[in-house]
């Protein structure tokens, strides 16, 4: 469908002036339509013609005044005016007419290719104008349309423009105005002295508003303009972080049912040989004899004990994060696992080096190296060791502990290797939730570590995780109770 041709306006008093006029345009494939007095002109504007020849001198009015009509209502004020005359010539008079709001002025006699050419520019002009208010249209549109915080701020922190979820987030706690000081308030919010960010790279921070959990990103506006304007998103990622929260509980709950079986075979043969100690107990009068078997009973009452105590520090966790002993805490999972693992003949084996204590959630910690140590178990051969090293390394620049589970086992395939962190992927068909490696990859990453593994089918797979020290900057995971609040709200 072929667009339709220009609409042109022409008011001019001289039918002659009109006939010629419209004749060279209609023949050039634009459409016209004429009238002879400004007032006839103004009303024909307002059907927005493409462009409006218009005669200086009108019977019931000047030129110049129509013009400056037409430019001061706002409904008419982006048409091209093209002023002509045949006796005002003078270069005064261009200049009031330029003035008025003409967009061009040609004197008669007019040359016919000149007016074709100056038609095609201010068309040319027009179109482009058009073109670039509907594209600011769609922005704002989309500007103010996304359920993101959106803000521009000046150099000096202070707001150009912002969308209505942006004033929304925030309620009565902070009101928006044009040129308003906000580098402070957000600074204050995310903890943080001054607003930091806005170079090539973006920065991303976390904090609270009414109980939700917002993520605040600043970066640099590219410009060709000489301005160091910055754009800030707020985005409200309660619902993320619930979700996260949520796969890592189930994937907890998975992990603890399958240790189970283990727990309750733990505490059944202390519980057995418990009650055998105290039959013979009760059997015999031999003083001496019962004394034994009571030191023998609360020896299994201590191992009942350290076996619960394990157990729930699987589960529990501190609302803060804590020097935690990664030697101790292997120590403990460890233990976890050595029935199911005699059971396939797989020697469970840690081998420590001193190092300080690094601030973390130990429960958190705990399910990323039970994880781990479970995987390398069920992957080991018989009559194999699954070995745990801790050492003290420097890497990157900082002082980390490297924990390392190696297992013998076949090794890793190829085409498996590149999903290993993919959440719901997983080898062990209904046995595996295809959380486990997903979640403790975001748990180690949240202690500011790393995680990565190496595999081949000759020397078998090794784990490898990598935490920093404690320095005194606490981890960014997310406290228990702050949780807790959320689940509530």
């Amino acid at each position: 469908m072929s667009e339709l041709p220009h609409h042109i306006l022409i008011a001019d008093d001289h039918e002659e002036n009109r006939y010629v006029l419209s004749r060279i345009l209609c023949s050039s494939g634009y459409r016209c339509t004429e009238v002879a007095t400004g007032t006839d002109a103004l009303r024909t504007a307002l059907s927005r013609p493409d462009l409006i020849i218009l005669d200086v001198r009108l019977p019931d009015m000047s030129g110049f005044d129509v013009c400056q009509k037409l430019k001061n209502d706002p409904r008419t004020a982006s048409i091209p005016v093209l002023q002509i005359s045949a006796s005002f010539v003078s270069v005064e008079d261009r200049v009031r007419a330029l003035d008025a709001g003409a967009d061009g002025y040609l004197t008669h006699p007019i040359d016919r290719t000149m007016l074709a050419a100056t038609v095609r520019s201010l068309l040319r002009l027009r179109d482009a104008e058009q073109r670039a208010h509907k594209a600011a249209d769609q922005w704002a549109s989309t500007f103010d349309g996304l359920a993101e915080g959106l803000a521009i701020l000046d150099e000096n922190n202070r707001l150009v423009r912002w969308n209505a979820a942006f004033e929304a987030m925030f309620g009565s706690a902070f009101r928006p105005e044009v040129g308003k000081d906000v580098g402070g308030f957000l600074a204050g919010l995310a903890g943080l002295e001054t607003l930091q960010g806005g170079d090539a790279a973006r920065s991303d921070l976390e904090f609270t508003v009414d109980g939700r959990n917002m993520q605040m990103s600043i970066g640099a506006i590219a410009s060709d303009e000489d301005k160091d304007e910055r754009i800030v998103i707020l985005s409200d990622i309660t619902d993320r972080r619930l979700a996260e929260y949520a796969v890592r509980t189930a994937e907890k709950l998975a992990a603890t049912g399958k240790l189970a079986n283990a727990i309750a075979h733990e505490i059944n043969n202390p519980l057995e040989a418990l009650t055998n100690l105290i039959f013979l107990a009760r059997n015999s009068s031999d003083m001496s004899f019962v004394q034994d078997l009571l030191e023998r009973a609360n020896q299994e009452l201590d191992r009942i004990s350290r076996i619960t105590k394990q157990t729930l520090s699987f589960h529990r966790d501190t609302q803060n994060p804590v020097p935690v002993d990664l030697a101790k805490l292997l120590a403990e999972v460890i233990a976890l696992y050595e029935r199911p693992s005699s059971a396939k003949h797989v020697r469970l084996v840690i081998d420590t080096r001193p190092l300080p204590p690094i601030l973390g959630y130990a429960g958190q910690l705990s399910q990323v190296f039970a994880n781990l140590v479970r995987n390398a178990m069920e992957a080991a051969p018989s009559d194999s060791d699954v070995v745990v090293r801790v050492r003290p390394v420097h890497r990157c620049g900082r002082a980390e502990a490297r924990i390392t589970v190696h297992n013998w086992g076949k090794g890793i395939p190829r085409a498996v290797q590149q999903k290993m962190f993919d959440p719901f992927f997983t080898t062990k068909e209904l046995k595996g939730s295809g959380l486990g490696l997903w979640v403790s990859k975001s748990l180690v990453a949240k202690h500011r570590g790393t995680i990565r593994f190496r595999t081949s089918e000759r020397s078998g797979t090794t784990f490898a995780v990598f935490l920093p020290l404690s320095d005194g900057t606490p981890p960014s995971v997310t406290p228990r109770r702050a949780q807790h609040e959320l689940l509530n709200a």
